[in-house]
């Protein structure tokens, strides 16, 4: 891909990634409040402004690289939000109320992104109707991807933390410990593994073959939104 077609397909992209990573961020820090813990709050962390949660990795140069090598996955995330969960008035218990709000917040903004198709028939002008179906494709696909990847049971995803929530006190402490590579572990899966797989000529893209399984056992449920009373 050459900069020109990076720079026209970035423009269908940003808004459903921006809007994916926003409220995934905000679902968290609006549960934690809820629940008791409003350290969030104070840092501005409930709000929709994009440029509260934006990683400069996570949510520019990774989706940036992936869109710019015509990968079939795009993946992204924002700025963890700060959650003590020693504040919350049960810790363990609520630590996956918190956690699952942000892939909840995702499956939500696909299924309104989905709803929306059955409107575009509506816009006259088939430059705006070509640009905003393909940002509503889009959103359908990265919140899909964004829900998935973040239920991988590795901290610090979310459903790393909905694990430790799960686990029994000893076995959860000790599996909380993970946190400090859970970054690597992710790089690692994301491109090292591959990587090592293609020098051996083995498939080892875990990850990708994850997310598109995920993607096509979803798939058929959104697609039957998009069609649902379509004008």
């Amino acid at each position: 891909m050459d900069i020109s077609e990076f720079l026209s397909g970035a423009t269908v992209w940003v808004l459903p990634v921006l809007l994916a990573v926003t409220l995934h961020e905000a679902a968290h820090a609006y549960v934690a409040k809820l629940l008791g813990d409003d350290t969030a709050t104070k840092l501005g962390r409930v709000s929709l402004n994009p440029a509260k949660h934006i990683d400069p990795f996570g949510t520019i140069l990774l989706p940036a690289m992936l869109i710019f090598a015509s990968s079939p996955v795009i993946l992204g995330w924002a700025k963890p939000v700060p959650v003590v969960f020693g504040r919350l008035r049960s810790p363990k218990r609520d630590m996956i109320f918190v956690a699952i709000a942000g892939p909840i917040s995702n499956i939500l903004i696909a299924i309104i992104a989905a709803l929306c198709f059955n409107f575009v028939s509506l816009i006259p002008n088939i430059t705006v109707y070509d640009w905003v179906v393909q940002n509503l494709q889009n959103a359908v696909k990265i919140n899909i991807l964004l829900a998935v990847f973040n239920m991988l049971p590795i901290l610090p995803l979310d459903g790393g933390r909905i694990l430790t929530g799960l686990l029994p006190t000893p076995l959860a402490i000790k599996f909380s410990q993970l946190e400090r590579y859970g970054m690597f572990i992710l790089l690692g899966l994301i491109f090292l593994l591959p990587l090592i797989g293609r020098q051996f000529g083995i498939d080892l893209d875990l990850l990708r073959f994850i997310l598109i399984e995920a993607k096509s056992v979803m798939y058929p449920f959104f697609n039957e939104l998009a069609n649902l009373f379509r004008f």
